[in-house]
């Protein structure tokens, strides 16, 4: 038995005055506490308590024991209090890694409520396309816009889904004709996005199941998907681009929905972190925070 459970067990007796009663506190058999006062004598090499059959004293090495018993243990209860405190607020540094146009288009308009609402948090936050690794680049949080995640050591949350819809300005369809079949997309100008789950390959999914589109030569290929859409409006071609992306374009006419009824397989958020063990307050929280703000601000989404 370890020392320290050895010496609440004793302080326990002493503060208590007997045996029987000390054993009742700690819910085991007065046998089993006598035990391991022979234990802890014997590991001391002492007599600590001196017993009868009617009474107990401490001897002049029990009291002295006791008193650094006592002083030891309130020390590491009042560590421990600290530490549990300290588990439960939400401050210090996060470190969280985001998607550029999703970073700028949908967490943007919602970070001031975390924030506000967690004064003594401080938050770095990296917009960046790539896939980074959460562990080695120190993050405590990264959100991920995947079809599929791959497999890791990551504990991963699902926090909602984003559609995927085919585009194009109305300039482009004027001057191109508008496709309507996913065979006729093979005479457009097609405009790629290199960070894609699958960057040359489009899944569509149509009244008749699923079929793969598989993009040929691409016009361009971009790897940000806010540069991807400028392209669309200005009328380069046809692109995929995240719903929260093109809702607001198709509704203020400068894009236009394609084959509408072939819609695109989505995409889930997740935030994704190292561990799901005693997680940091301040990352339960902003994950927390995610899975009730997100949905409201995807209207339109899957």
């Amino acid at each position: 038995m370890d020392s320290l459970a050895l010496m609440r067990s004793f302080r326990r007796i002493v503060e208590s005055g007997s045996f029987a009663k000390a054993a009742e506190e700690l819910r085991m058999s007065a046998a089993g506490l006598s035990k391991q006062m022979r234990q802890l004598e014997a590991r001391l090499g002492t007599v600590l308590l001196q017993r009868t059959t009617r009474s107990m004293s401490l001897t002049d090495s029990g009291r002295w024991y006791y008193a650094e018993c006592c002083r030891l243990i309130d020390e590491i209860d009042a560590l421990e209090s600290r530490l549990r405190d300290q588990s439960e607020r939400v401050d210090g540094l996060l470190r969280v890694s985001a998607p550029l146009s999703f970073g700028l288009t949908v967490l943007s308009p919602l970070l001031s409520r975390f924030l506000l609402a967690h004064p003594q948090l401080r938050l770095d936050l990296s917009l960046d396309d790539r896939v980074i690794d959460v562990v080695a680049e120190g993050f405590d949080v990264a959100i991920r816009l995947r079809a599929e995640l791959e497999d890791s050591s990551l504990i991963a949350r699902r926090l909602g889904s984003l559609g995927q819809l085919l585009c194009a300005s109305p300039e482009y369809l004027r001057r191109r004709g508008e496709p309507t079949t996913p065979q006729e997309l093979c005479g457009h100008d097609l405009l790629g996005y290199s960070l894609a789950d699958t960057p040359r390959q489009w899944t569509l999914r149509g009244k008749d199941g699923d079929s793969a589109f598989v993009l040929p030569v691409p016009r361009a290929t971009v790897n940000n998907s806010l540069l991807l859409r400028d392209m669309l409006i200005q009328g380069l071609g046809v692109g995929s681009l995240p719903a929260f992306l093109a809702l607001p374009r198709i509704a203020s006419g400068e894009l236009r929905e394609l084959l509408p009824d072939h819609r695109q397989s989505p995409r889930h958020i997740h935030a994704v972190y190292a561990t799901g063990r005693h997680l940091p307050a301040k990352v339960r929280a902003f994950v927390d925070f995610l899975a009730e703000a997100l949905p409201p601000a995807l209207v339109g989404d899957c």
